[in-house]
């Protein structure tokens, strides 16, 4: 995972393709965020978000 995370980060430094960084970071978090509550009491409410 750490050898992902480096090649990503060097692959933003040469192409400057900044504008990937905060779509890949909002994506990471919404799928934290499934995971961590999908069996808890929270679920209804992050399904009213979609």
């Amino acid at each position: 995972m750490l050898e992902f995370l480096k090649d990503f980060w060097l692959f933003l430094m040469e192409r400057k393709k900044w504008w990937l960084a905060p779509i890949i970071i909002v994506l990471l978090l919404l799928g934290i965020l499934l995971i961590f509550s999908g069996g808890s009491a929270v679920t209804p409410f992050i399904y009213t978000l979609f």
